[in-house]
């Protein structure tokens, strides 16, 4: 009988003929003309799923602990830079009656050991962001499904390596953007499926978040060259690195992937091209010299205060993209949708307006609070309908943290397409190269890759999905809530 990487290697051929011949969206790589192989290409069904977590720091300490909540899910490999991190998950581990996994090593390269072994089906990648692309490419080369923390890649190039390997390798890549399992997010796109907002035409996106604190005070964070320093020792951490080196919207998805969705962007619409600028860098500058006598003082950022891009689809419609990580404002994401019968915006709070006929009046202002609760009650997604209630209780985010590790576990345990696939994740997260060109250039337009190479135009759009709990061995138990999966969600992906 076949080993599980045994059979993953097996279907390689099936993807080199799709290597064959030229594609015009990249000139300087050979890629199919079928388009899009890996569009709803799911895996034979898992007994078990057996999970590599590759960084766990304060984001992926709360990976590893959600996903050994999930039944039929076991972490069997924990990699990371420092051992006492690694030491602290097997602790935890063993006082929650958890199997002990294996491998579990500090050092910069342990993840190719790793991926080498026949113990593990997952790679739970929460590494900075420089990391991803190299990781995510080793995994598929050694038969591991890849899951890679936001944004997915770096650069445009990355994505078509992505896109290429997972295609040649028929190994699934996926891209762990939670806020498309948000409460909200997935009510709206139950709501756009439903068709409620009648001919979407436009789409707001955004991540604002004050990360000033997180990026020069954190005794958390490491550097660039891989050292764990508090951050008055004299350098940036490797966020804090990249901002002080490009402009930009360097963290595009949050915002941008619930909206794509909303809007079926490589499954019958697709990005065409966008315009981007950014304002002038003043907040990071007068926090660090208002604050600090040491070298933060006049340490300068070269990314502005706030990122805007106007992104045009194939189809007409826009959206309005933002970042944000460093004025004194509260907390938001915008995540808007409109068309010709209404709207309705989430984070911080969800509201609606909505036409019952054409011109009737009634979208001039949004529900008052009673219509919408009946609103989110009759419309809520499935899979919170399922899986809320324990979701909320593990917590992250609300919980949406552990719907979206649940939902890719249960994919797996059941032979179905994860739900956002290479594609996606290129997709997304291009709009960190693409913004940087046009602010470069003056906010010149800039077209964007169609990394489905024209298969967006007959795909199917997103579904409206579900979980059978039953369908999971053992069910939950008594789950209980555990403080770092909180404490996780204060900290986004700006700290490992």
């Amino acid at each position: 009988m076949k080993t599980r990487r045994e059979f993953f290697k097996s279907a390689a051929w099936m993807g080199a003929v799709a290597m064959a011949a030229g594609c015009a969206n990249n000139p300087l790589k050979l890629f199919g003309t079928t388009g899009a192989p890996m569009q709803g290409f799911a895996l034979k069904p898992m007994k078990k799923v057996r999970v590599a977590c590759i960084g766990v720091g304060v984001r992926g300490r709360a990976a590893l602990r959600r996903i050994s909540m999930i039944p039929g899910t076991e972490v069997t490999a924990i990699a990371d830079l420092f051992q006492d991190r690694i030491d602290g998950e097997l602790k935890w581990l063993r006082e929650n009656g958890k199997p002990t996994p294996r491998f579990a090593k500090a050092g910069a390269e342990e993840y190719k050991r790793i991926c080498d072994s026949d113990e593990v089906d997952v790679i739970y990648n929460v590494t900075p962001w420089h990391e991803h692309t190299p990781i995510a490419l080793y995994a598929m080369e050694h038969g591991k499904v890849i899951l890679n923390e936001v944004p997915g890649v770096q650069s445009i190039d990355e994505g078509w390596q992505l896109v290429e390997t997972s295609e040649r390798t028929r190994i699934p890549c996926m891209m762990l953007e939670n806020c498309c399992y948000g409460e909200e997010e997935l009510l709206m796109l139950n709501m756009a499926k439903l068709g409620l907002f009648g001919e979407i035409t436009h789409g707001e996106a955004a991540y604002i978040h004050d990360q000033r604190d997180l990026q020069f005070k954190s005794d958390r964070y490491h550097t660039m060259d891989g050292e764990r320093i508090p951050a008055k020792a004299g350098k940036p951490g490797w966020t804090l690195h990249f901002y002080a080196q490009q402009c930009g919207n360097q963290y595009p998805t949050h915002g941008l992937g619930p909206v794509a969705k909303y809007m079926d962007i490589n499954r019958g619409d697709n990005f065409d091209f966008l315009v981007s600028m950014e304002s002038k860098q003043a907040s990071y500058r007068h926090y660090a010299h208002d604050l600090f006598d040491d070298w933060r003082k006049n340490f300068e950022v070269k990314i502005g205060d706030m990122s805007q891009t106007l992104i045009r689809t194939k189809l007409g419609r826009c959206i309005l993209l933002q970042l944000d990580a460093c004025t004194p404002r509260p907390y938001s994401r915008i995540n808007l949708v409109s068309g010709t019968r209404g709207m309705a915006m989430g984070y911080p709070e969800f509201r609606v307006a909505l036409e019952e006929k054409t011109g009737d009046g009634k979208a001039h202002k949004f529900m008052d609070a009673a219509a919408t609760a009946a609103l989110r009650k009759k419309y809520a997604h499935p899979i919170w309908k399922a899986a809320g209630e324990v979701a909320k209780k593990v917590g992250g985010h609300g919980g949406m943290d552990f719907i979206m590790d649940l939902r890719w576990s249960y994919c797996l345990q059941n032979g179905l397409p994860l739900d956002t696939d290479v594609y996606d994740l290129a997709a997304w997260s291009s709009m960190v190269e693409l913004t940087r060109r046009s602010v470069e250039s003056g906010s010149r337009p800039v077209e964007c890759p169609d990394f489905t190479r024209g298969a967006w135009k007959t795909a199917k759009g997103f579904t409206i999905d579900e979980i059978d709990l039953s369908k999971l061995p053992g069910g939950f138990g008594d789950v209980k809530r555990d403080k770092s999966v909180d404490d996780a969600a204060k900290q986004e992906g700006f700290v490992s």
